[in-house]
């Protein structure tokens, strides 16, 4: 288990995190959302033991994780940065690994590496940045360690790199029961990969759901009354936006999905569908509801 209790990061007169509090279940793949500048990779780095919180306290599995080897060697990070292995070829990478994890699996590696045919003896700085991308990925997975931390893990691949590095994590999240952090400002992959999500802005954690709950929560219903409605006609749930499009009103809600099935109704529309909402726009609404900015999100 993943524990971060009240957490301050601090750089100079700069507050990267402001009292974080946030617990990740073992086996969970976590996504971690937010814009530029919300903490996300701060968050991971102080995970991963590069950092040292300036306040509070983040432990894995009950042991504090800086300046802690055992603890270090339970996790692998994967940062948005790749320049420190531009001098090396992959096979110098598999041994600079080898040094410091214990469980690192030649097998593993081979299997991924022939799978993806990167070259193990031309130096990374030849290979282009999705190749560089899948040669730590690689390593990480190879390491099998119990806790992967990606930081952008597919920022500026191409469709193509993309799938082949999303296959390899999900192959590896199903076969080795990894508890996983995604962070990402892009909703749609954390979409595809994780069963609960975060939401940091502004150094702090906004909300911590499971995604069903989320996704379970917020409906979208395209209806039509024989007059103008606002959200202070309807009770038993929260009435996030309404909007009219010509004789059409689409109402954006959160709740119990029957009662706010049986508060529409009871206005008797003239018409009720029920539109299926994506991650992206569920995050738009909740962002806006809290008094956030949305627009900073990627769309």
């Amino acid at each position: 288990m993943i524990e971060i209790k009240n957490v301050v990061m601090r750089f100079d007169d700069i507050v990267a995190l402001d009292g974080v509090d946030l617990t990740i279940p073992e086996g969970c793949a976590y996504g971690l959302l937010g814009s530029n500048g919300a903490g996300k990779s701060t968050l991971l780095r102080l995970l991963s033991g590069i950092y040292r919180p300036y306040s509070g306290e983040v432990t894995i599995d009950g042991q504090k994780v800086y300046n802690n080897v055992p603890v270090k060697e339970k996790v692998f990070f994967i940062n948005d940065e790749t320049a420190q292995f531009n001098d090396m070829t992959l096979g110098d990478m598999r041994a600079y690994y080898k040094r410091f994890y214990s469980g690192f699996s030649d097998e593993l590696f081979e299997r991924l590496q022939k799978t993806v045919k990167l070259p193990m003896d031309k130096r990374l700085s030849t290979f282009s940045k999705g190749m560089k991308r899948q040669a730590v990925v690689i390593c990480g997975i190879s390491c099998r360690t119990p806790y992967l931390f990606l930081d952008e893990a597919f920022d500026g691949l191409d469709p193509t790199m993309r799938i082949i590095v999303k296959q390899m994590l999900i192959d590896a999240m199903l076969d080795e029961k990894l508890t996983v952090i995604f962070s990402s400002h892009n909703l749609n992959e954390i979409d595809e990969f994780c069963d609960r999500v975060g939401l940091m802005h502004g150094g702090r954690v906004v909300f911590d759901r499971e995604l069903d709950s989320v996704k379970g929560q917020v409906v979208k219903i395209q209806t039509a009354f024989d007059r103008a409605v606002t959200a202070e006609d309807f009770s038993g749930f929260d009435v996030l936006s309404i909007e009219q499009s010509g004789s059409v009103t689409n109402i954006i809600a959160r709740g119990d999905r029957d009662v706010i099935r049986e508060g529409v109704n009871a206005l008797k529309p003239k018409i009720y569908d029920e539109v299926p909402l994506s991650l992206e726009e569920i995050f738009i609404h909740e962002m806006e509801v809290l008094g956030y900015d949305s627009s900073k999100l990627e769309r």
